[in-house]
């Protein structure tokens, strides 16, 4: 299972109807209805999806999403079920690893590095989902955003196959050390040295 921090999303409607004059051009000025917390954890490896809205984000969101999933087959048997998440305060730390495990002996929370959500598979959803289904997004109330979720999420499921994930370690070691500051130091040009090049050159135009 892969999960990120809960991600909040408005239910609002433009004040004035979207004209059909020019593609891709709506009304910009929107009357805002609430928000739903949407958390969504998928199995990476079967790509199922379960979903919640949430009046509110947290540790009491988090861990209903976790009941949900962890009560049904074949989570509630597997002999272990590994939970990707963020560093999210719903979430994070010691206490919740042993929240959970007390509560689902099988369950392993793992906790991804800090700045790196794009590790996690789940981005791709919420990157589908915003292209997809809440763009533009006019919604007027809290249950039409609701129904447009669910309905994305149930055509998802249909639709989905397994991500695949050929991003190795091999090629993480290779990007950090291409990206390492010891290395970019060396092999860029201070902008100085530049300038002084770029003098020396007309310089010696005009003297030629």
């Amino acid at each position: 299972m892969a999960l990120p921090g809960e991600t909040s999303i408005q239910a609002r409607a433009s004040r004035l109807r979207t004209l059909p004059t020019q593609p891709g051009r709506v009304e910009d000025e929107h009357q805002c209805y609430g928000a739903w917390a949407y958390l969504v954890a998928p199995d990476v490896h079967r790509t199922k999806l379960f979903g919640r809205y949430e009046a509110r984000s947290g540790t009491a969101a988090f861990d209903s999403l976790v009941a949900q999933v962890m009560h049904q087959d074949p989570y509630r048997q597997a002999r272990r079920v590994f939970w990707i998440v963020d560093n999210g305060s719903a979430h994070s730390g010691l206490r919740s690893v042993r929240r959970l495990r007390d509560r689902y002996p099988n369950l392993l929370l793992v906790h991804g590095p800090g700045h790196a959500s794009w590790l996690n598979p789940i981005e791709v959803y919420f990157f589908v989902l915003q292209r997809k289904a809440l763009t533009p997004n006019d919604s007027a109330s809290l249950d039409e955003l609701a129904v447009r979720l669910h309905s994305f999420e149930r055509h998802y499921r249909a639709i989905a196959n397994p991500f695949d994930w050929t991003f190795a370690r091999a090629d993480l070691h290779q990007l950090l050390k291409r990206n390492h500051p010891a290395r970019r130091a060396t092999n860029s040009t201070p902008s100085r040295t530049i300038r002084e090049r770029t003098y020396e050159t007309r310089v010696l135009s005009k003297n030629h």
